[in-house]
C-alpha cells in the first residue's frame, strides 16, 4: 500500500492508514464517547485550520475530556501527517477519544483521553462532475437525535439517524437525506448543513445542526455579495418552494441539489447563487486569508 493511500498518527507513531489501529475496549469505539474534526487541504494547504481547531477543542471541553496534545501540537501532527502521505488534496482528521479506564471501572473520569489524526485522499459527498447535475435530496422521515439529549455542535459519531435516513434516500431513488426536528423543520443530513434561497433570502437551519466551518464560509461570502442572510428556521413546506437548494461540507465544499423529493428544484439544474458561491468558496482555497501552507519538504 502506498504513503499516498493515508498516514495515521496512532499512540505516537505515524504508519500507513492500512496499519491503523484503535484498541477494541476505547470508549470512542464502544460507546461512541468521542469528538472529532475534519480539515481539508486543497493545493497544498489547510483551509481554515484556525477555525476547525477552534471547534475541536471547544467540543473536547464541551466532553469534559483533556487532550494529550495543545493546539499547537495538534496542528503540528496533522501538518506531519499531510507532509508523509504526500497528498495536495487530502481530508484530515483529528480525534479525541474517552480511551479506556481502569480494569472494572465505569467511571469516565477515570480513563485516560486518547488522540488520534489521519491524511487520507480528499473525500467527496457529491463528485464534481455530479455537482454539475446537481444532487437529489430527499427529506428523511427519521427524525434528528435531539439536541437535548447529543449536543449537534460538538462533533460526534452519532450516526444512527443520519444512516437509516441514507438508506431511505437510496429506497426512494434519491442520493442523500436532510432530516427535521420531527416537528416539521429542517436540521441537517450525514456530513453537511443545508441552504435555501427562498424569495432573496438566503435562509439556514439555526438549530438541531453542527455550525460548520464551510457553513460559516458560505455565510461569510454571501455577505459579500449583499445576500440577505437568514440563520434560523426552515421549515419543510418552505424548502419545497425554494428557488434554489444547496448543501454545504467540508468533503465537497458547496454542493447544489437539483431534485427535492423527485420534484425538480427551480428549472431543474444548479441555480445562479448556488454555482456563484461555490466557485467563490473554491476560488478562496487558492490564497489568503483562509489558507495555511504546507512544507513538504
Amino acid at each position: 500500500m502506498k504513503q499516498s493511500d493515508g498516514i495515521a498518527f496512532i499512540e505516537g507513531e505515524y504508519l500507513p492508514i492500512a496499519e491503523a489501529r484503535i484498541p477494541i475496549t476505547d470508549w470512542g469505539f464502544l460507546r461512541s464517547d468521542v469528538t472529532y474534526d475534519v480539515v481539508a487541504v486543497w493545493r497544498g494547504g489547510f483551509f481554515r485550520l484556525e477555525d476547525h481547531l477552534d471547534r475541536f477543542f471547544r467540543s473536547i471541553e464541551k466532553l469534559h475530556m483533556h487532550s494529550p496534545h495543545d493546539r499547537a501540537e495538534v496542528a503540528s501532527i496533522l501538518t506531519e501527517c499531510v507532509r508523509r502521505s504526500g497528498l495536495r488534496e487530502s481530508y484530515v482528521e483529528m480525534i479525541l477519544t474517552r480511551g479506556t479506564p481502569p480494569v472494572g471501572s465505569r467511571d469516565p473520569r477515570e480513563c485516560e483521553n486518547r488522540f488520534y489524526a489521519l491524511s487520507i485522499p480528499y473525500v467527496w459527498i457529491a463528485p464534481w462532475e455530479k455537482q454539475e447535475q446537481g444532487t437529489h435530496l430527499t427529506i428523511s422521515s427519521v427524525p434528528r437525535i435531539s439536541p437535548e439529549s447529543v449536543d449537534p455542535t460538538v462533533k460526534n459519531f452519532h450516526w444512527g439517524d443520519m444512516v437509516q435516513g441514507l438508506f431511505e434516500a437510496f429506497e426512494r431513488g434519491g442520493e442523500t437525506a436532510v432530516l427535521t426536528d420531527g416537528q416539521g423543520n429542517l436540521t441537517e443530513g450525514p456530513g453537511f448543513n443545508l441552504f435555501a434561497s427562498i424569495g432573496g433570502r438566503l435562509v439556514t437551519p439555526a438549530s438541531g445542526v453542527l455550525q460548520g466551518i464551510t457553513r460559516k464560509t458560505v455565510i461569510e461570502l454571501a455577505e459579500t455579495l449583499n445576500v440577505k442572510i437568514d440563520v434560523g428556521i426552515l421549515a419543510e413546506d418552505e424548502l419545497r418552494q425554494a428557488d434554489e437548494i444547496f448543501i454545504s461540507s467540508t468533503a465537497g465544499g458547496v454542493m447544489p441539489v437539483s431534485r427535492l423529493d423527485n420534484v425538480p428544484v427551480g428549472d431543474g439544474s444548479p441555480g445562479p447563487l448556488a454555482l456563484r458561491l461555490r466557485q467563490m468558496y473554491w476560488d478562496a482555497h487558492e490564497s489568503g486569508k483562509y489558507v495555511t501552507p504546507i512544507d513538504y519538504q
